[in-house]
């Protein structure tokens, strides 16, 4: 079996095999899409294409939908070279379930896939059609964070950005450049509205989104090269929205033993492609069957009934407490303890981590103990609810290949929303006190024993990529296991630090805490551990 539109026509071979299959007329919907484009997505990565598309293939099975998705790729245009055309846009969603079920899907709601390349004329000709088109209610992207980003670390724009900013429209190099060039076009068509909408996992994505587009437009017009009412039309939710999300769906990486599993049913050509810029795709995805989608309910030109498809519209302020719940307490602060721990104890599966009653304990205690109590409800999910399915469901099932590693990447990055807002809420709370945090600081000296990059039984092993690690690391470079050292000379500096935990640690009180128990970790091969049982109890 092929997995392109020729093979999907044998349907009963597929569905013998457990496929489901979409069910809607796919030319009647490709013309409609065509002609009526409503939804352009940007970044044609894992997620997008196990949720997203997803929940509109489901809308188009259930007639709720006429229309299917557009795609574009602003960053790496062989994925759409090598990846969505020879399979005409057609992927397999394996879901993997935590009650050791296999759900398989081929998902065909991509109508159109093109690169956003303005040096080819007739693909961003094509986006820019789209883009002056009455129908087209709405942008999204899954582009990663530092993809809205214009800057240079000194605060300059970066060399391709100053570029784009000086030449104008016509032919911009960068991602935000391109986009704001499509939706100039939306502009001058006739100053349609549009919402833009940023589906990427970080906080207040919309306003992230919303600067970028701003800027381009204030240097476009400051250097004479749009009209001066381009600003205005940006600035004006009426027209241009940029509602909040909060998405929530874990989709590892596709692994070698599902690629495996579908080789088995004969399907042919399921080597992953690996790109010139090292993007690693492949026409399946795996992930949980658990998902979250909740946005602000902010579109000018309308939008479809969506949370038919289980997704959820609400008021920016319901997005933001959904948001600080999952991220501050109920699932990334879990994750990134596991994470941690998970390294230094040689475990490959974050799943696996959740047979040890000891790591069960500590990452129960910082949810439901520690981060439970400064949670603002938002009504619309339950927050111990969600911290249920996340340690019972999620975390445990023993068939997603996700890896603490992966999760480990970035910590630097992580642990001043992770943890440090939770410290800021005790503080700020005349019932609580910081005194009674225990395990978050626990954490924080797995981290910096962590970046000594020495396993708990004394073996050298392989830190995840992290931009702060030239500078963090020497803190505890000199540090052997069985030293004896003065914790709080060698950790002050980054103690101290509240770019990297949010707070000061030691203005905080859980300084002299987290030494403590950092000495503790690293006495012996086996500390860690020892640590741990000693204190999580």
């Amino acid at each position: 079996m092929q997995l392109n539109r020729a093979g999907l026509a044998d349907k009963s071979a597929w569905e013998a095999k457990g496929y489901a299959l979409p069910s809607f007329d796919y030319e009647t919907v490709k013309k409609n899409t065509k002609e009526n484009p409503f939804w352009v997505h940007f970044g044609v990565g894992n997620i997008f294409r196990a949720f997203q598309c997803n929940v509109v293939q489901n809308l188009l099975n259930a007639g709720v939908l006429d229309r299917g998705l557009t795609v574009a790729e602003g960053y790496d245009y062989e994925i759409i070279e090598k990846m969505n055309r020879p399979h005409d846009d057609l992927s397999i969603l394996v879901t993997l379930k935590a009650n050791g079920t296999v759900e398989k899907s081929v998902t065909g709601s991509i109508m159109e896939s093109l690169a956003l390349d303005s040096h080819d004329d007739t693909q961003f000709s094509r986006l820019k059609e789209i883009f002056a088109k009455d129908s087209l209610q709405m942008c999204t992207f899954t582009i990663t964070e530092k993809g809205y980003n214009l800057n240079t670390p000194d605060g300059n724009f970066m060399a391709a950005v100053a570029e784009d900013m000086k030449n104008g429209p016509e032919r911009p190099e960068s991602y935000i450049g391109k986009v704001a060039a499509l939706i100039y076009a939306r502009y001058i068509s006739g100053k349609k509205p549009i919402a833009m909408v940023s589906m990427d996992n970080c906080s207040h994505n919309g306003d992230k989104l919303k600067l970028a587009i701003t800027t381009f437009a204030k240097e476009w017009a400051k250097n004479g090269v749009v009209e001066e009412g381009f600003v205005s039309y940006t600035e004006d939710e009426n027209k241009v929205s940029f509602p909040w999300t909060m998405i929530d769906k874990i989709t590892p990486r596709p692994d070698a033993s599902i690629e495996a599993l579908l080789q088995k049913d004969d399907i042919e050509g399921l080597d992953p492609v690996i790109t010139s810029k090292n993007t690693y795709v492949a026409p399946f995805v795996n992930a949980e069957e658990t998902e979250y989608l909740v946005i602000e309910d902010k579109f000018p030109n309308g939008r479809p009934e969506l949370e038919k498809g289980g997704l959820i519209f609400t008021t920016r302020e319901t997005v933001d407490k959904v948001e600080k719940m999952k991220v501050c307490t109920c699932l990334n602060p879990l994750h990134t303890a596991l994470a941690v721990f998970g390294c230094l104890l040689d475990y490959n599966l974050i799943s696996a981590e959740m047979k040890n009653e000891t790591l069960v304990k500590l990452v129960e205690g910082i949810g439901y103990k520690e981060g439970l109590p400064v949670v603002v409800n938002p009504g619309i999910l339950d927050p111990k609810e969600f911290i249920d399915t996340v340690l019972n469901v999620r975390v445990p099932n023993p068939f997603m290949p996700d890896t603490p590693q992966r999760i480990a990447t970035d910590t630097s990055q992580k642990l001043a929303i992770r943890f440090g807002e939770t410290i800021k809420a005790y503080a700020a709370s005349p019932e609580l006190n910081v005194s009674d945090i225990k395990l978050i600081p626990l954490v924080f000296a797995g981290w910096l024993r962590y970046l000594m990059a020495i396993d708990d039984n004394g073996n050298e092993f392989t830190l995840s990529p992290d931009p702060m690690l030239d500078e963090v690391r020497p803190y505890v470079a000199d540090i052997k296991l069985g030293d004896s050292f003065d914790a709080d000379a060698k950790l002050k500096d980054i103690l101290s630090n509240a770019k990297i935990f949010g707070v000061n640690l030691y203005e905080a009180g859980l300084a002299e805490l987290t030494c403590q128990y950092f000495t503790e970790m690293t006495r012996k091969p086996g500390a860690v551990m020892e640590t741990l049982q000693k204190y999580v109890g």
